[in-house]
């Protein structure tokens, strides 16, 4: 998990000031890992840090800290018969203001540190510690991503990526269970694409891209070059021209859905087509999990889950193991 400034930035913009609540740390069992975070503000909140009798008195603390007059709060909550609960661990929570101010000094930080976030919590005195130099130091030279912790006295955070862009082509029936299902998770930006502005839903899931390609493979051609592009239309030629499309360019992972025999007829046509051997093996068809059947929500949770895992994507294999359903 990371933090989305993105995300804060919007709900400020709605609601003015608020206060983020992180898990900064979790010792036992717990119902949510560091880095899991809600936004509250006086009448709502949005994510979840862990729901239930935690979530609750975590929400009333942030809205006194928003009335009062303190810019944040450390909380070490135990996860017993206090809130009803037998987890038997515990979990440290930092609860901090955020307006438009805070959030302007820390988009500057970033742009600084190379995508972390490293502040002083509430009674550290003192310049920035050594450990948490190095860490930032790390991350801007190397890139690497700590993990959200508190460090001598420093909340560490690292910042959330650009988005993951996922093109879906075809709004049948699993695609719009695909689309459904990713549409809320963070870290993708999905597009949705199909040749007939009537196939769609009424309603498009927020923040999901609508567009009508009377030419998909022409727009396949200019996606961008990290995309990772689902193909489930309603056509066999048109997955092939989609397919055909994406391999003759960069891309970030290409997913078809259909059977083992559209695989090997797909991966003939592709290479009669002159793609070589080692692009067509990026090609993962069936997609989804044949243990949760071909339902097409099933099929929707299956992707999504190699989509987070990482199955469908530059480092996948031909041949991966899917639902075999040769239409959307």
């Amino acid at each position: 998990m990371s933090l989305d400034l993105k995300g804060l930035a919007r709900d400020i913009a709605e609601r003015g000031s608020l206060v983020r609540v992180v898990v900064a740390g979790a010792d036992g069992s717990s119902p949510r890992e560091a880095g899991a975070a809600m936004n509250v503000w006086a009448e709502g909140q949005s994510g979840t840090v862990g729901g239930g009798a935690l979530e609750w008195e975590a929400a009333a603390r942030a809205r006194a800290l928003l009335a009062g007059g303190r810019a944040a709060e450390v909380m070490r909550i135990a996860l017993g018969p206090a809130l009803g609960q037998c987890c038997g661990g515990a979990v440290t929570l930092v609860a901090e203001r955020w307006d438009a101010a805070r959030l302007a000094e820390a988009e500057a930080a970033v742009a600084d540190a190379g995508a972390v976030l490293a502040r002083p919590l509430p009674g550290t005195a003192g310049g920035m510690p050594l450990p948490v130099a190095r860490i930032l130091a790390r991350a801007r030279d190397r890139g690497e991503r700590p993990a959200t912790r508190i460090v001598a006295g420093w909340l560490v955070e690292p910042v959330e990526r650009p988005a993951r862009e996922v093109w879906v082509w075809g709004a049948g029936h699993v695609g719009r269970a695909i689309v459904a299902v990713l549409a809320p998770l963070p870290g993708f930006a999905v597009t949705w694409i199909d040749t007939d502005a009537g196939r769609f839903p009424p309603a498009i899931p927020a923040g999901v891209a609508q567009a009508v390609a009377a030419d998909p493979a022409a727009l396949a051609a200019a996606a961008p070059a990290a995309a990772v592009h689902l193909v489930l239309t309603y056509s066999h030629a048109l997955d092939l021209g989609i397919c055909h499309a994406v391999l003759g360019r960069d891309f970030g992972g290409l997913g078809l859905i259909g059977s083992a025999t559209k695989r090997a007829r797909f991966r003939s046509r592709l290479a009669a087509l002159g793609h070589p051997p080692e692009r067509i093996a990026r090609l993962v068809c069936p997609i989804g999990d044949p243990a949760l059947g071909k339902h097409p929500q099933a099929i929707a949770v299956g992707v999504a889950a190699a989509l987070l895992a990482g199955r469908i994507g530059p480092a996948a294999e031909d041949g991966a193991s899917g639902a075999e359903e040769c239409a959307s």
